[in-house]
């Protein structure tokens, strides 16, 4: 009979494979839309995302029954949630047709340092100071990508930029929404909502794919539906604790996928800035596992 540390060894694996599947997923959508930009509209792509995404939600939903999935308690903050990831995929595909893979997603990891600022006036959370220098390092990290100011700079660094702040937005929805709703219904509404909102706007933006890219949309959309579906996998397996680490696996992915498909390779300031956001991550991840101190009488 296994014991129950080689049980919860077992479930912290599990969850860590789920996790490191589902980043690797993001970053194979994340190669498709970048190929993609160039090919057809950003907002088609985007389209295709959901679209496709609820497509393939069909089997789930015949097996756990519409009304049971679709059925909401917080239906207002669904809609949010929802128009918050589409602003999200929209921007960083913009982000994608302009700008290297990997710079796109080092930007994008400036999330957990936004959503540590955004968690103050909004949640009412209190903040150690410590935490406070590590986002104030994250931030610096993001300026040594960026570089505003120098001849470098690219306008196009606003797309990430701006998809980092609803990204964080969406962070704090779905920490609101995770104790009223199905996990398997936030996923829905996911789909929905953005299919929703894109679907009249093909009226003017269609243009037609060829073979090849009829199946990288098809693909785009599909992926998005399983990386999130392993993404609740994993966090029902381990702890977002244990988890968040290897979420960075996701910037060395990028690298490579920019490195092999786009000739894409970072620069040194692209590097240093990357080190300065993971290292402010990491610090913030390792400060929200330390217990806390009991106060002193």
């Amino acid at each position: 009979m296994p014991s129950a540390l080689s049980t919860t060894s077992t479930s912290l694996s599990r969850g860590i494979a789920w996790l490191l599947a589902a980043v690797t997923l993001f970053v194979c959508m994340d190669s498709i839309a970048k190929f993609l930009t160039v090919q057809v509209p950003v907002l088609q792509i985007v389209w295709a995302r959901y679209a496709f995404h609820l497509v393939a939600m069909v089997p789930v939903m015949l097996w756990f029954g519409l009304r049971r999935i679709f059925r909401s308690r917080r239906l207002g903050l669904q809609v949010v949630r929802s128009m918050l990831l589409l602003a999200i995929t929209f921007l960083f595909n913009m982000g994608f047709r302009h700008l290297p893979l990997a710079t796109v997603t080092a930007i994008g990891f400036a999330t957990p340092m936004i959503v540590t600022a955004l968690a103050v006036p909004l949640l009412k959370e209190t903040v150690a100071p410590r935490r406070w220098l590590s986002v104030v390092v994250g931030f610096a990290g993001v300026l040594v990508v960026v570089r505003p100011g120098s001849a470098s700079f690219d306008p196009a660094l606003l797309y990430p930029l701006a998809g980092a702040v609803c990204n964080a937005c969406y962070h704090l929805a779905t920490r609101e929404l995770a104790g009223h709703d199905n996990p398997l219904t936030t996923i829905l509404w996911t789909g929905l909502g953005g299919c929703i909102a894109t679907s009249p706007l093909m009226v003017w933006e269609w243009q037609p794919p060829d073979a090849l890219c009829w199946v990288l949309l098809v693909l785009y959309g599909v992926i998005g539906f399983l990386s999130h579906y392993m993404l609740i996998l994993a966090f029902r397996h381990a702890d977002a604790s244990v988890l968040a680490p290897f979420t960075y696996a996701q910037l060395v992915l990028a690298m490579i996928s920019g490195w092999m498909f786009f000739a894409n390779i970072p620069d040194f300031w692209t590097f240093v800035g990357t080190g300065l956001i993971c290292g402010s991550g990491l610090d913030v991840w390792y400060q929200q596992r330390r217990p806390r101190k009991p106060a002193s009488d």
